[in-house]
């Protein structure tokens, strides 16, 4: 079985500089797990790691992306299994960081997704219901039919809430279910999973410290650019954390400090589902963030 380390928690927590350090020491190449970093151009919102940053350590599934291409975690497998091909190549170690936990779970634990029943139909009358009468009432729907769902489902990914309810209409059987059999599968792989983790108030303040960064570094000017280069709202990409509310600033629907305040609060409760994602993993060990700077050997020695 081959080795593969993973290093993850919530956002704000800080995997990104760890990670190189990480890497230098361990011979390995960095695979990004960000559903965002894969986008050319969207750099401030996603907090992508600046190439000075890197360390000289190789990194994967960054800026490889049109901001208008869709990206869904059957895409993320098969790229990150093709990395990770040429990083067993070389004889270095696959690191995985990020913090997306299912995309994280797909290579982990090698989900089959052609496994899965689709139907386009069904798909494009919930999208079209979603625009004629808001995600609140679709996603009102996947509360009553899987509560479970919603705790790392947010109301503003539409595709992953319609997804959800497609998958229960279609198997009748709740998505979470589904996702929990899938977490139950045995690895292919020699692993190590590793979730950061600190006080929480702590990452609420790290949080909006991060987004008020991400203002003074230009968020604003980066999302106009992109929309003027024709970067579409509804795309997949604008949908994501700080991107979306920026944009409904500049579209004249919300005012700056609005925006500013719904960046925040929704980073706050996407971190808060991110825990709980880990948490619920059968294989994750939680260290706290403080405890693995002060000796790596905690990650190192493990591997």
């Amino acid at each position: 079985m081959k080795k593969l380390l993973i290093l993850t928690g919530p956002t704000g927590v800080g995997k990104t500089s760890l990670s190189t350090e990480l890497a230098k020491e361990l011979s390995g190449e960095i695979k990004s797990a960000d559903s965002v970093a894969v986008y050319k151009g969207m750099d401030i919102g996603s907090a992508k790691i600046k190439p000075e940053e890197m360390g000289g350590v190789p990194h994967h599934l960054i800026d490889v992306l049109d901001p208008n291409t869709p990206f869904t975690v059957y895409d993320f497998k098969n790229m990150a299994k093709a990395a990770m091909e040429g990083i067993y190549e070389r004889n270095h170690l696959p690191i995985i960081v990020g913090g997306t936990g299912f995309y994280i779970q797909s290579v982990l634990y090698d989900i089959d997704f052609t496994e899965e029943e689709t139907d386009l139909t069904l798909r494009e009358e919930l999208m079209k219901e979603a625009e004629e009468k808001g995600v609140d009432a679709l996603y009102e729907e996947l509360q009553r039919i899987d509560p479970e769902a919603t705790e790392y489902i947010h109301k503003n990914n539409v595709k992953r809430v319609v997804r959800a309810i497609e998958y229960y209409r279609l198997n009748n059987e709740k998505i979470s279910e589904h996702n929990k059999r899938e977490r139950e599968k045995k690895s292919p792989y020699d692993f190590k999973y590793f979730v950061l983790i600190k006080d929480r108030e702590e990452l609420y303040k790290d949080i909006e410290k991060r987004v008020d960064l991400m203002m003074e570094e230009g968020l604003v000017s980066e999302v106009e650019r992109l929309l003027n280069e024709g970067v579409k709202r509804e795309s997949t990409s604008m949908q994501s954390l700080g991107y979306k509310q920026i944009a409904m600033y500049l579209s004249g629907e919300i005012s700056l400090d609005r925006a500013i305040y719904l960046i925040k609060r929704d980073t706050r409760h996407f971190a808060k589902r991110q825990l709980t994602w880990f948490r619920r993993e059968k294989d994750a060990i939680l260290i706290r963030k403080e405890d693995v700077i002060n000796d790596r050997s905690i990650i190192t020695k493990a591997i």
